[in-house]
């Protein structure tokens, strides 16, 4: 990649984002799922707190639904009071991640090679420092943003939000008021791509959908035994048989609006015929690299078993089984999957939603995206927004139920080779510290003309 350079030299955001992103890492905040173990949302936030102290604002700081689960909220008022504001929101948890895996330690936020290493790096401490570093310089220099902009720093993203997002949503709507419009993350990153006259486009993918998210358990059960006699009532074998059923089972292909957005751009910039219609669409989603993983997800509904529990003794047949199934859904499907997945479990199955979070998806049009596209532009001329469908998902879901519009943008541009989806979650979880600098240029211009 040859990045962009600014015209200017380096903002005071530009300058600082990296140590920024650097130091969020070394706050170990992984999220596991259980209240006893999740740890450092609280540290973590109460220094977010001291950095935008430091320059005079007044922060908020919430535990959302149980000790520590700390989220911290901060306003910058803008030159129109009358407009609905716009929050910036980010996720201060983590997934676990196991150092002896790693090059680096994955809480050592270490800058080498061009990268700042580290759990986070991605997913989703790169935004959160460039939304402090935002906040830092236009507070200490006096700027005034068009519109109030509201700084939202949350927990328990990684597990749904239940003691974040959907808490503070129920419980703390004040927090909220006012906002009109939202920007979080998994959007706005690049995929470069070849054209047909030997040149390359950038594309920066904005997320405008997600699908639905649900985990399900599945409940086998049987008669208790002994494990040297016959069995046919055997637990574990009625829920194996019906896991692999849904496990192996591929569901229709469906082309959502903002996934058919995003192949006709694809295809105007590549010349590749990305027909919705076509029975090697997925073939030919391939020829786009690494991000047709992300792409071809947003094609199917997937239910993909995670865990497994049964049994308590070698020679003990159990009585129950169980099993969570991972299940991910297009917009518009939640009946036909449901009816699917019954036909797939058989009678002797019982199914429940563990947790249940709705798909969402808006519009590529107004204002915001115009502001978005145009900041892009300003910073890279080989850059194009699109839209595109997230298969997983974000606090976005929760804001949706205020009827806050939501968008996934947090700029980065990124070398072409670099596997951008194997890092979320992955093993050595690292961003280019260049798309850092360039991400907070295009926030900066954003939040400018928004």
């Amino acid at each position: 990649m040859v990045p962009t350079s600014s015209a200017h030299p380096p903002s005071r955001a530009e300058a600082e984002v990296v140590d920024l992103v650097s130091r969020l890492i070394r706050f170990d905040t992984s999220n596991t799922g259980d209240l006893a173990t999740t740890r450092g949302e609280k540290e973590c936030a109460e220094w977010v707190a001291s950095q935008l102290q430091e320059v005079g604002y007044e922060t908020t700081y919430v535990e959302s639904g149980a000790p520590g689960r700390g989220n911290l909220f901060a306003r910058l008022p803008g030159a129109d009071r009358d407009r609905g504001a716009l929050m910036l929101h980010g996720h201060l948890d983590v997934v676990p991640a196991e150092p002896a895996d790693w090059s680096v330690h994955p809480f050592s936020g270490a800058v080498e090679d061009g990268y700042v290493w580290g759990r986070g790096a991605v997913d989703m401490k790169d935004m959160v420092g460039m939304m402090i570093a935002v906040a830092r310089r236009f507070k200490a220099e006096g700027i005034v943003p068009p519109r109030d902009l509201v700084f939202a720093f949350l927990a328990d993203e990684e597990a749904g939000g239940t003691y974040g997002s959907h808490w503070l949503v129920q419980h703390r709507p004040d927090l909220f008021e006012g906002i009109t419009e939202a920007v979080g993350e998994v959007g706005g990153f690049s995929l470069t791509v070849p054209r047909p006259d030997g040149t390359q486009r950038r594309l920066y993918m904005v997320e405008t959908a997600e699908k639905g998210l649900g985990w399900m358990r599945l409940t086998a059960k049987g008669r208790a035994g002994h494990g040297s006699f016959l069995h046919e009532e055997n637990a574990v074998t009625i829920l194996a048989q019906a896991v692999a059923r849904l496990g192996t089972h591929t569901f229709p292909l469906v082309v959502p609006d903002s996934v058919a957005e995003f192949l006709a751009a694809a295809g105007e910039e590549t010349g590749l015929d990305f027909d919705p219609t076509s029975p090697d669409l997925e073939g030919t989603l391939a020829k786009l690299g690494s991000i047709a993983r992300i792409v071809g997800a947003t094609l199917r509904d997937t239910a993909n078993p995670t865990m497994l529990d049964a049994g308590y003794k070698a020679n003990v047949i159990p009585q129950t089984a169980e099993a969570v199934v991972d299940c991910r859904i297009l917009p518009g499907r939640r009946a036909e999957f449901e009816r699917t997945v019954d036909e797939l479990i058989g009678p002797d199955v019982t199914r429940e939603w563990i947790t249940s979070l709705d798909s969402y998806e808006t519009t590529f049009d107004g204002d915001l995206v115009d502001a978005m596209n145009a900041a892009i532009e300003a910073h890279d001329p080989l850059g194009r927004t699109v839209p595109y469908m997230l298969s997983g998902g974000t606090d976005a879901k929760a804001f949706a139920k205020l009827g806050i519009r939501c968008f996934g943008f947090a700029p980065l541009q990124l070398p072409p080779e670099l596997d951008f989806a194997a890092l979320f979650h992955g093993v050595d979880e690292r961003v280019p510290v260049d798309a850092l600098r360039f991400g907070t240029r295009v926030m900066e211009h954003f939040l400018m003309h928004s």
